[in-house]
């Protein structure tokens, strides 16, 4: 059977099993701990030899029935460290009443019961109190039976405190391992979140940006299909091949190998703003970039022209890559208010994983609201409050070189 989480990790409010005898025994069965509490009681004959061998059999018999009682407790408490806290300080008073009731009866013989006492601290409270208990209860039996001259005691109380002490460690270190069990489960749950929300913004970025090139292609084919049926044949054969495309990306994004290139997505997007009516403006050459830099800005501009095709109803559309930065500006309407933003807010993300910043607002500020802003994109593309246009800008700093120490001779 599998054994139940430690009491001292978890804050238990609910008992596992009815607080009964047959409730009891079912937890210390369940914990697999009794075949470690069993073997000790055998030092209880310490207690019953000579009850029956110097006493009356009344008293004796009492002693027994204590004992029984006792030891009854004692393997219990494997299954009663599974309830809250509330009944183990119940079972450990217990415990203790029985310990009375036998000193009543045997005096110093209860020296030989203290090595349980002790574990059954250890095992039923939490160890910031249990070692500084035993070790209090130790050093008590200890001065008694040297006083008293019963060395067994002494030996019995030094076995308890070695007993306690290795039952708490034991329990701390079900502790560490439970709660590395769970922040490791933690981390799989979050390593899973955040794959899926990978999987899900690269298919927003993929299909998004597709579907709305088809789309497009597929309106202007349905109106050249009479008046130039070659062309309409041309975007036909567009449509087929950004088809074929989308799939093959949306399987590579599955599987983690989706390949974005800020320079396929500018040659890209150049066709899809002329078909889509919207003059493009884009750079010519583009500078060098490392492959980190150029797939961040390849969904960037994806992503821009993308909603520069869907939103904007834009004239023109300027296109600008730098080093540290890449610019998506129109000429268009806007993002109106209350639309949802979901491309940009996982393309903010992305930006932000990899040490940028995305900035999103009018085509009308000036170009030093952000860093970055290109010479091509200089030219604001008019004052029509009607039309602020939409201007989005992501930057990412190149990393410094780190200086070296020291100079050559």
């Amino acid at each position: 059977m599998p054994r139940r989480p430690s009491p001292h990790f978890q804050d238990i409010t609910e008992r596992p099993h009815p607080l009964t005898p047959r409730g009891v025994a079912r937890a210390a069965v369940e914990s697999q701990a009794m075949l470690y509490t069993g073997p000790p009681l055998l030092f209880m004959l310490y207690t019953l030899i000579p009850a029956w061998i110097a006493g009356p059999p009344w008293r004796a018999a009492g002693v027994t029935v204590l004992v029984l009682v006792f030891a009854l407790l004692f393997l219990g408490s494997t299954g009663i460290r599974a309830y809250p806290p509330r009944d183990r300080r119940r079972w450990l008073a217990a415990s203790w009443l029985i310990m009375g009731l036998l000193a009543l009866l045997i005096g110093p013989g209860t020296l030989y019961l203290v090595m349980y006492m002790q574990m059954l601290h250890g095992m039923l409270l939490p160890q910031r109190w249990a070692r500084p208990t035993v070790v209090l209860l130790t050093a008590a039996v200890i001065i008694g039976g040297l006083i008293s001259e019963n060395l067994v005691a002494v030996v019995l109380a030094a076995m308890g405190m070695a007993l306690a002490i290795g039952i708490g460690s034991a329990i701390e270190r079900d502790i560490l391992k439970e709660q590395l069990e769970t922040v490791e489960q933690r981390n799989a749950v979050l390593a899973v979140a955040a794959e899926r929300e990978r999987i899900g913004r690269d298919l927003h970025d993929i299909l998004g940006h597709s579907l709305t090139t088809i789309t497009v292609s597929a309106q202007l084919a349905q109106r050249l299909i009479d008046a130039d049926p070659e062309a309409a044949r041309a975007q036909l054969a567009e449509i087929e091949r950004l088809s074929r495309q989308s799939l093959a990306d949306t399987r590579a994004t599955a599987s983690g190998m989706q390949q974005v290139r800020v320079a396929t997505e500018v040659a890209s997007a150049r066709s899809v703003l002329a078909a889509a009516g919207i003059e493009p403006e884009v750079p010519v050459a583009l500078p060098a970039l490392d492959e980190q830099r150029a797939e961040l800005f390849g969904y960037v501009v994806r992503e821009g022209v993308t909603n520069v095709v869907r939103h904007s109803r834009a004239t023109t559309c300027t296109i600008s890559v730098e080093e540290e930065s890449v610019e998506v500006r129109d000429d268009g309407v806007g993002i109106p208010a209350g639309r949802g933003r979901t491309g940009l807010e996982g393309l903010a993300a992305r930006v932000a994983e990899a040490g940028g910043a995305l900035h999103v607002g009018p085509a009308e500020e000036p170009d030093g609201a952000g860093p970055g802003a290109s010479d091509a994109a200089a030219a604001r593309p008019g004052t029509d409050p009607s039309r602020p246009g939409t201007r989005l800008l992501a930057t990412l700093p190149v990393p410094q070189p780190t200086p070296t120490v020291g100079g050559s001779a």
